[in-house]
């Protein structure tokens, strides 16, 4: 980041630096032109020089090169240092994973000796490709337990909410348990996200740990509607955790909602909601996610490898 900003200021100070050179170049000819001879000799030799260089091919620009496409795979609600926990992330430790999207909930995650024996025992092995949201079993205690266990890890402050690029996407890992209104710090960040990169169209991806719909035990969560409403239109998919199951949503607002909390702790009963698509309350199992420009295919896996959902979303950029 440091260098990039550095590269930034440079690449400013030198345009800064060419309008200086091309101003002292014209003030230069001026000085020299003391004499009617030596003013015509001048321009003569402008004009010469003119001409040869509008006589000279225009390169075209190399078009830039597309994002690559990534491998992404999406669980929560399973660092409990149980087994099977442990099998999902060795099942997701060895396939192909560019990020791993860890959606809340570290049984129980209110210390950093929590977070040790709990979440690293069974995700930690994931560690170096994880991108985490915190979930309600953490948060209230995150200064000692959250934030601690992620500092250490990445060598860095963990921030409540952030932002990156992957795949021709964004991905955007919002925060359902801190203040989510439509007034909140978190809002205002997340509508200066979405003002300021235009470019990804509604090829966002956002992921926090409860879901504003559900078919699961806890249901509904009308109050992530301050973090649902700035994404309509804005984003394609949004990946929950919460509910001990999996569940995929038809769209609503152009967004296709997923719950993914099926990372190991014990399974909740789904019941039949409207617009719901697929669900599965009997396995464990975690979503995987193929992005390339312009597109992503989904997959809900089971601890055994069988595909149980499958299909692909298209979004459109900017």
């Amino acid at each position: 980041m440091a260098t990039l900003g550095a590269v930034l200021v440079i690449g400013g100070a030198s345009l800064a630096l060419g309008h200086a050179l091309d101003e002292g170049s014209d003030q230069a000819g001026q000085q020299q032109a003391g004499t009617k001879r030596g003013s015509a000799t001048h321009k003569g030799a402008r004009q010469a020089r003119q001409r040869h260089k509008s006589a000279r091919p225009v390169k075209p620009r190399k078009a830039s090169a597309l994002p690559k496409p990534a491998l992404v795979w999406a669980v929560g609600d399973g660092a409990d240092g149980g087994a099977a926990g442990k099998q999902l992330a060795q099942m997701i430790a060895s396939s192909p994973l560019d990020r791993f999207l860890y959606l809340g909930d570290v049984y129980e995650g209110t210390s950093l000796a929590g977070f040790e024996s709990k979440y690293a025992t069974t995700y930690g092995r994931l560690n170096r490709f994880a991108a985490p949201t915190p979930g309600n079993h953490e948060w209230n205690w995150h200064d000692a337990g959250y934030d601690r266990y992620w500092e250490q890890t990445t060598q860095r402050p963990q921030p409540p909410w952030y932002a990156f690029a992957l795949g021709g996407w964004q991905l955007l890992s919002l925060n359902s348990e801190a203040d989510h209104s439509s007034g909140s710090a978190q809002v205002s960040w997340l509508r200066q996200q979405l003002d300021r990169r235009p470019g990804f169209g509604s090829c966002r991806i956002a992921y926090w740990h409860r879901p504003f719909h559900s078919g699961g035990m806890h249901g509904d969560a009308p109050d992530i509607a301050g973090l649902w409403n700035p994404l309509r239109g804005r984003a394609t998919i949004v990946l929950n955790g919460h509910d001990h199951d999996m569940q995929r949503f038809a769209p609503l607002d152009g967004i296709t909602e997923f719950v993914a909390g099926s990372g190991g702790r014990d399974r909740y009963p789904v019941h039949q909601q409207p617009g719901m698509r697929f669900s599965n309350d009997s396995e464990f199992g975690a979503l995987r996610l193929r992005l390339s420009p312009g597109q992503a295919s989904y997959a809900f896996v089971g601890l055994g490898g069988q595909v149980l959902d499958s299909g692909t979303l298209r979004c459109q950029p900017g």
